[in-house]
């Protein structure tokens, strides 16, 4: 976040923002080093409650972590958008990359490029890797995992579909929307019974539990992490469900102006509205 210009980080609690970061307690530089240093997660209230405080209304949305190394999204991950793209069956996930200078936080602008008329949304979970990770097993993945977010992978689709790589289509400036908050991991009870909802201009048009994952969060992770090293503050974006607007009838295409909101179960609503640029 930022506060009257100031990088920071903290926690928000009630609508109150508390500043944790270099202007605040200076607990760790930004969140990416509290999570690197173990200190993410582990703040009491005694200590917050400490720390100098503003209205969240007041504060500029970063996106969490805001230079992860690495972030790496899952494509077709759901088993409701798979059938609506006809491809079912998977062997191994999907994967593309995104780089982190295409991110955006809550209430920033979602930037539909002048060269693009199919901009879509999707609405996805993010995790946040807490330690180096490295051939991890199933059974030890969520040892490694920080905390979770919402996550919008604003698509680009003409450019996505020129080609058999997606990259081009997920990496345009101001299209990868994280946030509001990153929830520690130990704060989220039973993934399972989350939900995740993503609606454009308050109409519902993404509604899936996460326990219709066809690649669940473990399997993810060994996947992941048998051909790439991940570090702390890494990020894994776990995929969308179906309903994307390429694939409605009619297309339900993003517009100027649209306000798009991705909502999962206490992980709050990221809200950001379509904004056409150069």
């Amino acid at each position: 976040m930022s506060t009257e210009g100031n990088r920071t980080w903290g926690i928000v609690e009630n609508g109150t923002a508390y500043d944790l970061g270099p202007s605040g307690l200076n607990l760790a530089p930004t969140l990416a080093d509290a999570v690197s240093s173990g200190v993410f997660g582990t703040v009491t209230r005694e200590q917050y409650a400490a720390a100098p405080a503003s209205n969240e209304d007041a504060i500029t949305f970063l996106p969490p972590i805001t230079a992860p190394g690495k972030i790496i999204c899952i494509g077709v991950n759901y088993r409701s958008h798979q059938e609506e793209t006809g491809k079912t069956e998977q062997k191994a996930p999907t994967v593309f990359t995104r780089f982190a200078d295409t991110q955006m936080g809550h209430l920033q602008p979602a930037g539909m490029p002048d060269s693009t008329t199919q901009f879509d949304y999707e609405g996805e979970m993010a995790l946040v890797i807490a330690r180096d990770a490295w051939h991890v097993s199933k059974d030890e993945a969520f040892d490694y995992v920080a905390g979770y977010a919402a996550y919008n992978d604003f698509s680009v689709r003409d450019w996505q579909r020129a080609a058999s790589q997606w990259i081009p289509g997920k990496n345009f400036p101001d299209t990868g929307a994280f946030g509001p908050y990153l929830v520690p991991a130990a704060d989220v009870e039973e993934l399972d019974s989350m939900v995740l909802e993503t609606r454009v201009n308050g109409e519902v048009r993404q509604k899936a539990s996460l326990r219709d994952l066809y690649f669940p969060i473990p399997d993810l992770i060994e996947y992941v992490t048998g051909f790439t090293k991940l570090s702390a503050g890494d990020v894994i974006v776990t995929g969308t469900p179906g309903g994307v607007g390429l694939f409605m009838e009619p297309q339900g295409l993003l517009n100027d102006g649209d306000v798009v909101e991705v909502e999962i179960s206490g992980l709050g609503v990221l809200r950001n509205t379509v904004e056409r640029v150069a």
